[in-house]
């Protein structure tokens, strides 16, 4: 599980984005902070704080002072800026000093779980150790700039797109597309089609059955999966 920090001011707006956190598989709420003294302290006293979801609008010092706080003390959570503030100068900071997103305020939960779903894929790439070679390189420079929602070409549907990641992401197998064609009521040449999209974007991963004779099965489960 990934343990989550949230810090906001205000008390409802934390709330709401606790909840958020807990609608993602894999995430789990460590604590909630509405300031900065509390924040850090909290940091101090729960070491297995892997993220941690910060405001800039703090009411004893900003979100940016909190992040070279947490660095001065050697405390190694990662941050995603998650604010109001939105002027550019504000956005290049939270840039410079290792804030690895930026979610500017007011956003929906599709927004939030993004950027936590590309934070996920972005630790099982680290994850794996070793030398990278350009191309893994690549994936992880690019893990969270992916971590919006996918623009769809011409003649797909994000309510489609939305049916099918979410037979995915409650699957505990690889499905098959004619497997997702018969839970979402979608003709299998249909399912196919949104897998594609779902794999070329990243979001889906393809997967080959090999059975006694014939060409292998192409399987489908969700790439972000923690």
């Amino acid at each position: 599980m990934i343990e989550v920090l949230v810090v906001d001011d205000d008390e409802r707006v934390a709330k709401v984005n606790v909840a958020y956190v807990e609608k993602v598989p894999g995430f789990r709420v460590a604590g909630r902070a509405h300031d900065a003294a509390d924040a850090l302290r909290q940091l101090d006293a729960l070491p297995g704080v892997d993220l941690v979801l910060l405001d800039h609008y703090l009411p004893d010092r900003t979100g940016l002072e909190v992040v070279r706080e947490m660095r001065r003390r050697g405390l190694d959570a990662d941050v995603i800026m998650v604010t109001a503030a939105r002027d550019v100068s504000t956005v290049q900071a939270a840039m410079r000093q290792g804030a690895l997103q930026y979610l500017v305020k007011p956003f929906a939960f599709a927004g939030l779980r993004a950027k936590l779903e590309a934070y996920a894929e972005l630790r099982r790439t680290l994850d794996g150790g070793g030398e990278a070679e350009q191309a893994q390189v690549d994936r992880i420079f690019g893990a969270l700039s992916a971590g919006g929602e996918p623009t769809l070409p011409k003649g797909h549907s994000a309510t489609t797109t939305e049916l099918v990641r979410g037979v995915l992401m409650a699957a505990d197998v690889p499905l098959s597309a004619q497997e997702i064609a018969e839970r979402t009521g979608l003709s299998r040449q249909t399912a196919q089609r949104y897998l594609k999209l779902l794999e070329r974007t990243g979001r889906a991963r393809l997967t080959l059955k090999y059975g006694d004779a014939g060409r292998p099965e192409h399987r489908y489960e969700w790439a972000t999966r923690a």
